[in-house]
C-alpha cells in the first residue's frame, strides 16, 4: 500500500484551535521523509471545491509549531454538504493527482469525511482539532489543553477585580454542546460554581449556594457557565441571581473567541505532532475512515463513525469534586 500513495493532502476544517499548525507541520515532514508529495488545501473543503491547492515543502511550515490558528485557513462550506459539491472536490483531488487526504478538526469535519469516502471510496484519515474536546477515541483533543489554560489566566485576573470590589462575576466559556473547558478550568481556578450542558441545572440550588456563601461572610465569588448550559448562559443567570437577590452586585464576563487564539501549549504541540506523524504512518498502511487520537498515552484509532456518534462523557467523579472543593 506505501508504494501506492505518492500524493498525500491535508486540510483543517471547522473551528480553528491551537496546535493546529504543529499537525500540519508534523503531516507535510513525515511525509516528505517518507519521500511521498504532500498539498495544502486552502480554507478546508471550500477550498477543495475551489481547487485551492498547492504543494508544501519542508520550508512551507518553518516557525509555525508556536503560532495558534491555522496557516491553511479554516471555512465553512454549505456546497460540500451536497453531493454536486463532494464531487467538484472529488475532481480537484484527482485533477492533481492527491492519492489520500488527512482533514483536521471536529465533529462536523468528520461527517463529510465519512460520507466523501464512503461516496467515492477515497483513503481519508482525520485528527481531532478542536478545544472542546468532545471526540470519542481520544483523551484530549488538539487545542483543548491549550483554551483550559487561556480560561484559567482569564478568570485569575478577573478574581482579582471580584475580590477587590466583591463582585460575584459570571462569566461564559464556550461549549455549546459539551461542558469539558468550564469543568476542569472551573475547578482550575476554584470556581464556586460550574454549570454545564451535562448536568441539569437547578437554579435553586444556585441560590441556596450563594446564600450559604454569604452566611459564610464570602462577599466575592466566581460562577462559570458552559455556552450551552441549560441555565441560558451567562446573561441569564445573571438576570435570575439579580431577581432573587436584589443587594448582590453581579458582573457578566463572555470569554468568547480568545479561547481558540493563542500560542499553543507544550502538551497541545507534542499531541498535534504525534498525532500528524501518526496520521502519515496509518495512510501509509493503508488505513482508512479513522481518527487517530491518544488514549492512556498510546496512538489509538477510532472509525469516524464511532467518534462522530459516541461522543467522549464528562466524568462524574469531578463534577463532585468540583462541589466539595468549593
Amino acid at each position: 500500500m506505501m508504494n501506492d500513495i505518492k500524493k498525500i493532502g491535508v486540510l483543517t476544517s471547522g473551528g480553528d484551535s491551537p496546535g493546529m499548525n504543529a499537525a500540519i507541520r508534523a503531516v507535510v515532514r513525515s511525509s516528505i521523509y517518507e519521500n511521498k508529495e504532500v498539498f495544502g488545501i486552502c480554507r478546508g473543503y471550500r477550498g477543495l471545491i475551489n481547487g485551492e491547492i498547492e504543494q508544501m515543502h519542508s520550508h512551507s511550515v518553518s516557525n509555525i509549531i508556536q503560532r495558534g490558528g491555522t496557516i491553511l485557513k479554516s471555512a465553512r462550506s454549505m456546497e460540500f454538504m451536497e453531493y454536486e459539491g463532494r464531487q467538484k472536490a472529488h475532481e480537484n483531488l484527482i485533477k492533481h493527482g492527491i492519492d489520500a487526504l488527512i482533514v483536521i478538526g471536529g465533529d462536523g469535519t468528520f461527517t463529510g469525511a465519512n460520507i466523501f469516502m464512503d461516496e467515492f471510496d477515497y483513503p481519508i484519515i482525520g485528527l481531532p482539532g478542536t478545544i472542546d474536546n468532545d471526540l470519542y477515541g481520544t483523551d484530549f483533543t488538539i487545542g483543548y489543553d491549550t483554551a483550559i489554560n487561556t480560561v484559567m489566566e482569564a478568570v485569575d485576573k478577573i478574581r482579582d477585580t471580584a475580590d477587590s470590589h466583591e463582585r460575584l462575576f459570571i462569566i461564559e466559556v464556550m461549549g455549546r454542546d459539551a461542558g469539558f473547558i468550564a469543568l476542569r478550568s472551573g475547578i482550575a481556578t476554584g470556581a464556586e460554581k460550574i454549570l454545564i450542558p451535562e448536568s441539569t441545572t437547578y437554579i435553586e440550588n444556585l441560590f441556596r449556594l450563594l446564600q450559604q456563601d454569604r452566611k459564610k461572610n464570602k462577599t466575592s465569588g466566581i460562577i462559570i457557565v458552559a455556552e450551552g448550559d441549560d441555565s441560558g448562559g451567562a446573561i441569564e443567570v445573571a438576570k435570575k441571581i439579580n431577581e432573587k437577590f436584589e443587594d448582590f452586585e453581579t458582573r457578566i464576563s463572555i470569554l468568547g473567541h480568545i479561547q481558540r487564539g493563542g500560542s499553543p501549549t507544550a502538551m497541545d504541540r507534542f499531541r498535534a505532532s504525534i498525532m500528524g506523524y501518526a496520521a502519515v504512518q496509518a495512510i501509509l498502511e493503508g488505513q482508512r475512515g479513522i481518527m487517530v487520537g491518544i488514549v492512556d498515552k498510546d496512538i489509538a484509532y477510532t472509525p469516524f463513525e464511532k467518534s462522530i456518534k459516541h461522543h467522549q462523557s464528562i466524568n462524574p467523579v469531578l463534577l463532585e469534586i468540583s462541589r466539595i472543593l468549593s
